[in-house]
């Protein structure tokens, strides 16, 4: 799973600019005075193949008792609270302050890993006026440059350390087990279809939405296959998000989402397809976790309005056309054996194993039936393929002048790929590499 870090500090130490720095954006805005940044704001960083999502703060000031402030640090204190490790922001150039040792006493009493990053300090790596952070008793400082980028990486190696250890124990832990990961708007009813799996009222189903608010998780086994079942928050619109532990929720279903192997996106038959669910849906190709949609309440429905719901989801979800679709009822237990079938299959096809000879002569019989267009003189031309990667599945293509090859050309050669290997309720990633021309002028 992800970790969570929260940037924290005084107003314009460069929390902001860190990032920005971290996440490769320019989401947060960036101005030299202070104040500037008060809501709390999300973003995805990566190092390597780590990733991790960042939480930008406003400046914090803990023991604030009114106005604008006040709120400020409700939302910082929020931020560290769903954080797994915090980094604290400094400024060299500014030194120490009685603000940052506030700041610091009340890091110290939330039990969180804190790392002290001492910003604007370009240049400054052996400079005795990073010594004096030491009083703060946060453990060695990193000296840092958020605008230059200097010593960030060194930082985000301490920072995220602890996190590869236990992500490598998950791994050897759940080896062997399907991760499902039950997704899906308030109040669609999937907790009552994982009690209906497990036989027993497990988990807290309630006709309120928002009665979920973490992701939790069920180990459950089923004809000799083991499964982690985790029952996600419902996912409402940013706007509709109003309570802080809902904005908690919200991260940790994000996290769940992209940590599982296999995706349920439960609909709601009585609603319809929402401007939601496609945002939903959306966010789960993103991640390119497989996917299986079920529409549940199926006999809450009349016949005009089962029509009607298959129109909405042919228009709103039609880049999930991979995704089998299931009529179900979880109360009535009508519907799940298939449903099961369909989340084994979309997870076979999530990890299937392609050979290079196959997805070669795949390609150049494709080209033999249809070949790409011609772009400016040159035809592109497609030599060889093999897999880059699973869950999602990536084919890597090889050849020449494939900046020419169009969106159309790509979705007729993924349809071949799909067809043959039979791929179901998986994105396909198609990547394009054109070989170098040694005759090009070298620069």
């Amino acid at each position: 799973m992800k970790p969570v870090i929260a940037l924290v500090g005084r107003p314009n130490v460069g929390k902001s600019t860190l990032f920005n720095r971290l996440t490769k954006t320019r989401d947060a805005i960036v101005a030299d005075f202070a104040g500037l940044t008060r809501d709390r704001h999300y973003g995805d960083g990566r190092l390597g193949d780590r990733e991790f999502i960042v939480i930008d703060t406003g400046g914090f000031e803990p023991d604030s008792a009114t106005g604008i402030v006040k709120e400020m640090a409700r939302q910082t204190k929020q931020a560290v609270a769903e954080a797994d490790a915090v980094i604290f922001v400094v400024d060299v150039r500014l030194g120490l302050s009685a603000h940052d040792s506030e700041i610091a006493r009340y890091l110290r009493s939330v039990n969180k890993r804190v790392h002290l990053a001492v910003n604007k300090a370009e240049g400054m790596l052996d400079s005795p006026l990073l010594a004096e952070f030491h009083e703060l008793g946060m453990g060695e400082p990193h000296p840092i440059s958020s605008a230059h980028g200097q010593g960030i990486r060194s930082l985000l190696d301490a920072v995220l350390e602890p996190f590869d250890a236990t992500e490598r124990d998950d791994e050897a832990a759940d080896e062997g087990v399907i991760r499902l990961a039950v997704a899906g708007r308030p109040n669609v009813g999937k907790s009552t279809l994982i009690n209906t799996w497990l036989g027993e009222e497990r988990l807290v189903a309630f006709d309120m939405p928002g009665t979920t608010r973490d992701a939790i998780a069920v180990d459950f086994e089923r004809n000799g296959q083991k499964f982690k079942l985790i029952d996600t928050a419902g996912l409402r619109r940013k706007g509709r998000v109003f309570e802080a532990i809902e904005k908690f929720s919200v991260v940790k279903t994000l996290q769940a989402i992209a940590d599982a192997h296999v995706v349920l996106l439960l609909l709601d038959a009585t609603q319809g397809v929402t401007d939601q669910d496609a945002h939903i849906a959306g966010y789960i190709l993103d991640s390119g976790r497989a996917v299986v949609l079920a529409v549940n309440k199926w006999d809450a429905v009349d016949s005009y309005q089962r029509e009607t719901l298959k129109r909405q989801i042919e228009q709103r979800l039609a880049f999930l056309k991979f995704a089998p679709l299931h009529q179900i009822s979880a109360l009535k237990r009508q519907g799940l054996s298939s449903l099961w079938n369909a989340m084994a299959d979309a997870y076979a096809s999530a990890y299937r194993k392609m050979t290079t000879p196959v997805l070669t002569r795949l390609i150049q019989e494709a080209v033999e039936h249809q070949q790409p267009k011609r772009s400016g003189v040159s035809r592109p031309k497609l030599r060889y393929a093999h897999q880059g990667g699973q869950n999602p599945p990536i084919v890597v293509i090889h050849g020449n002048a494939l900046d020419g090859v169009t969106e159309v050309y790509k979705r007729y050669l993924e349809g071949r790929i799909r067809a043959h290997y039979k791929l179901v309720g998986t994105p396909l990633k198609i990547e394009l590499r054109s070989s170098k021309n040694p005759f090009d002028e070298k620069n």
